[in-house]
């Protein structure tokens, strides 16, 4: 019987052939305990990378955080008038004379 060009009896053949061979089965019974049973199998090598990958997204976030923070810090070190904005935005400071209202 040919199916798509190949002849069934010859594939059946040559996997009977194959599957006599020991080093054959041996070396496919060694890559699906590696691949699925091991304890670095194929999904938790996958979890793994998504998880770096997640971690790598977290470093660059942080990373410009850290410098859009050392920005503000050298403008609050320079400038008086930033630092009293700062001050009063986050801080709700005043001067003696003021009188503060907090609407949100």
């Amino acid at each position: 019987m040919v199916l798509c060009g190949i002849d069934l009896a010859d594939l059946k053949e040559t996997v009977i052939t194959l599957l006599r061979c020991r080093y054959v089965i041996a070396v496919s019974v060694f890559l699906v305990w590696v691949g699925f049973f091991d304890d670095d199998n194929l999904f938790v090598k996958y979890s793994q990378r998504q998880e770096i990958e997640r971690l790598e997204a977290e470093k660059v976030a942080l990373e410009q955080g850290i410098e859009r923070d050392k920005r503000k810090m050298g403008e609050l070190r320079n400038n008086r008038e930033s630092l009293e904005k700062f001050a009063r935005e986050e801080y709700y400071m005043k001067k003696p004379d003021e009188v503060i209202f907090i609407v949100r």
